[in-house]
């Protein structure tokens, strides 16, 4: 796989095309960041993006992974010393989970965020942001009903962080795009360089395939789960022998969520996948791609129950590492 296969693979959009165009052709020392509020112990959320940098590290790009304390405090997620042993803890999971060790920067906010050059260059922003244009690039991302002044500042904060990194490409989830967008609005008021940008998909409910997978308002797989809590969470997940359901009664778009962690998440990290059946119903099969199972999924050859057992089982390997290092903290 050449180097735009790698940076391009399952991403749900890139900003701009000419632009990872540029970096594929010579992506050497070329540096990518996710910025991730230290909130708790890394979920398949995380993991979607840090498959991404997985796939940049082998591109030949440098990642830098910001735990962004500052940020974290201004969505008001607890104090500022309790955000910081996260952040630390966080950090090894990261490196359990896949990441290179001698390829991955970890830089914490407050390490460059309450500098002078940087509150004068935020104020900067500010006076070129109205406050409606702020609160849309934070709705998707702020918690709690309302959006208070320090959740306003928090996408600003974004936008300059990434010339503050030096990074050639940000990288988040689809909930970030209008904070990179308002980044290449605002930045070359300040006479930065806009980023280039690559949003991964949203992985949905995974009970009941509609919206997005939340650890806050849904069930969601983590770190911390034992064997035994994958396999439940899997076995219960809404998966309808189809990677393109009907939507429910009320309308409402659904996905499949099982089929979309095996592209996401599996897929990226194994060579192939093997759905372990008796004799009696055809015996084992073997995946080295997602199409095929997704193909067999659809024809019936693929039962869902299978389907379902064979991704607990990878989630499960994939975890493991993770797991263990938590438990010995």
């Amino acid at each position: 796989m050449d180097a735009y296969e790698l940076i391009t693979r399952n991403a749900a959009e890139v900003v701009t095309e000419e632009e990872i165009e540029a970096l594929a052709d010579d992506p050497d020392g070329k540096r990518a960041y996710v910025g991730y509020e230290p909130s708790g112990v890394l979920h398949i959320g995380h993991m979607l993006t840090a498959n991404k940098l997985i796939d940049l590290q082998e591109a030949g790009f440098e990642v830098t992974v910001l735990l962004a304390d500052v940020h974290a405090y201004l969505n008001d997620k607890g104090s500022f010393e309790a955000i910081r042993r996260t952040a630390e803890r966080m950090r090894d999971q990261f490196i359990a989970y896949g990441l290179d060790a001698d390829k991955t920067q970890f830089v914490l906010g407050s390490d460059f965020q309450l500098e002078d050059d940087y509150t004068l260059d935020l104020h900067a922003l500010e006076l070129e942001t109205t406050l409606a244009r702020a609160e849309r690039a934070m709705a998707e991302i702020k918690s709690g009903d309302s959006v208070k002044v320090s959740q306003a500042v928090y996408p600003l904060m974004q936008a300059l962080d990434i010339p503050y990194l030096g990074v050639d490409l940000a990288v988040g989830g689809m909930e970030q795009r209008k904070v990179h967008m308002l980044a290449r609005d605002v930045l070359p008021s300040i006479d930065r360089t806009p980023p280039t940008s690559l949003h991964t998909p949203l992985i949905a409910d995974l009970a009941s395939g509609i919206g997005k997978m939340s650890s806050s308002t849904g069930v969601t797989i983590s770190m911390e789960d034992a064997t035994a809590e994958i396999e439940e969470k899997v076995n219960k997940a809404y998966c309808p022998p189809t990677a393109d359901p009907d939507p429910d009664d009320e309308g409402r778009e659904r996905e499949n969520p099982v089929l979309q962690i095996f592209e996401y998440h599996v897929f990226p990290r194994f060579d192939s996948v093997v759905v372990e059946r008796p004799d009696e119903y055809g015996g084992d099969l073997e995946y080295e791609a997602y199409d095929a199972l997704e193909a067999d999924l659809e024809s019936g050859e693929l039962h869902p129950a299978d389907a379902k057992s064979a991704l607990a089982d990878a989630l499960d390997r994939l975890i493991a590492p993770g797991r263990e290092q938590l438990q010995d903290q």
